[in-house]
């Protein structure tokens, strides 16, 4: 009897459970993920949580989904403190650069992309700017003021969060949020806010800014010039493009408590429902056990290049940690992708073309996907096709289709900014057979070698890496 795929099912925050996935429509997955602010270079830590959307993605149309992908573009209303304090921070980027926040956001909006693209992360079908929906975002504002759920201080327009009870809607569901808790122990200065879980819809440029300087971003409104909060972007750009409820909603671990919380009270104050059917989160990254961000500790993808390691290494990296788990980064453990990906790549490469997909491992791979993106073990299925006894030319066929859900590029193989030539590459092999056969003084004599042609070797415990002096 043949044995049957489990079908695909996901973790949703909301109901804090792993439940089946069924798509609104049967055949169309409405996805939007939040993207990010474009004040400065996204770094590998932001990048983990597009890596995982992307996975997300071609595991729905290994499923046999089209995917209606939408991302926003932040490039105004994101302020340095989630209290609704403190300075946009495309304005701040913008006097860092010393150049207008409207060339930064084009700018870094670019290089972001150029990081996705170098990841074979697939861009988004809809790529939607605050900045280009501000007449979105006030209609949704005036609809929630109908409401009554809204309220004006002396800085802007607020949504009144202790409204929501009345709807029989609790604020902070999605984070299960401790609301006495946060009223009792806040150090947030609430100013003319009611409660310290209200926030911004609309923000009044005459503000009080740290340096008296006129906002480069601004727009008219009924209630005066200014700018939007953060959250009301994504609530009107999903329901323009996706509807007012759409399949699954994506982001960091970061939005759960504050951003996302947000977003959905401000579609239960409009619609009385939760925009999504499904809230799904990537969780951190640590740099020597400390969360990666770009106001600290930070890392970006072009200093993986500059190490001459191909930066797909660091998605392979990632598929080694289920996108729910944080994971630790270190240099070692990079270069250990590295040489697996190099290896894997260099095996399929020099396989030939014409096999057929290997049904019995296509289905346990296929498993292990749709078990909520278990990415780890579906890793452990295509090294099991590289050592399994199938021909050369069924495991490339095999490995080529877990490819367009791994997305590792495998058929290519990485040009680094120089190429070893044969030579070195010949020595560097008879080096590493030699010290497995534990003939150290063959080793040191193929080293030397190697240094005298202008290049360096550096053992690894999964092989070693090639550089140039």
């Amino acid at each position: 009897m043949e044995k049957k795929i489990p079908e695909l099912a996901l973790f949703d925050t909301f109901e804090r459970k792993v439940r089946p996935f069924k798509a609104i429509d049967n055949k169309t997955v409405g996805l939007y993920a939040c993207g990010p602010t474009v004040y400065d270079y996204a770094h590998i830590g932001n990048l983990r949580t597009y890596i995982f959307t992307d996975i997300l993605r071609r595991a729905l149309e290994i499923n046999n989904y089209d995917v209606n992908h939408v991302m926003n573009i932040t490039d105004v209303g994101h302020l340095v403190s989630d209290g609704d304090t403190g300075e946009d921070k495309m304005e701040k980027g913008a006097r860092k650069q010393n150049k207008s926040a409207w060339e930064i956001a084009l700018y870094f909006e670019n290089a972001f992309l150029e990081d996705t693209d170098r990841l074979n992360i697939k861009r988004p079908k809809i790529i939607c700017r605050a900045t280009e929906h501000i007449r979105e975002q006030i209609e949704y504002i005036l609809e929630i003021e109908k409401k009554g759920f809204t309220y004006n201080t002396s800085d802007g327009i607020y949504f009144n969060t202790q409204k929501l009870a009345a709807h029989n809607f609790k604020y902070g569901e999605l984070a299960k949020l401790d609301i006495e808790g946060l009223q009792a122990g806040s150090r947030v200065d609430l100013a003319d806010k009611k409660s310290v879980t209200d926030f911004a819809l609309w923000k009044f440029s005459n503000q009080k800014l740290d340096r008296n300087e006129t906002r480069q971003m601004e727009w008219d409104s009924p209630w005066g010039v200014g700018f939007p909060g953060w959250h009301i972007e994504c609530s009107a750009m999903s329901e323009k493009y996706l509807g007012p409820v759409f399949d699954i909603h994506v982001g960091g671990e970061d939005h759960i408590p504050v951003h996302h919380s947000n977003e959905i009270s401000q579609c239960q104050a409009r619609h009385g429902k939760n925009p999504a059917n499904f809230w799904m989160h990537g969780y951190f990254l640590k740099l020597n056990k400390e969360k990666i961000s770009k106001s600290g500790k930070s890392l970006l993808l072009k200093e993986i290049s500059e190490k001459n390691i191909d930066p797909l290494a660091y998605r392979y990296l990632s598929l080694t940690s289920h996108y729910r788990s944080q994971l630790n980064f270190n240099w070692d453990a990079l270069e250990g992708a590295n040489i697996a990906l190099t290896r894997l790549k260099s095996a399929i490469h020099s396989y030939p073309s014409g096999g057929a997909v290997d049904d019995e491992f296509l289905n346990e791979f296929i498993a292990k996907v749709n078990n909520d993106l278990n990415m780890p073990q579906a890793l452990t299925v295509l090294w099991s096709v590289i050592k399994s006894d199938l021909s050369d030319d069924d495991k490339k066929a095999t490995a080529l289709l877990f490819d367009k859900v791994l997305g590792l590029s495998l058929d290519k193989i990485y040009k680094t900014k120089f190429e070893f030539t044969t030579e070195v590459n010949e020595i560097a092999q008879l080096r590493q057979s030699a010290r497995e056969n534990k003939d150290w003084a063959a080793s040191d004599r193929l080293r030397d070698r190697i240094n005298q042609l202008g290049f360096m070797i550096e053992d690894k415990k999964a092989g070693y890496i090639l550089s140039k002096k």
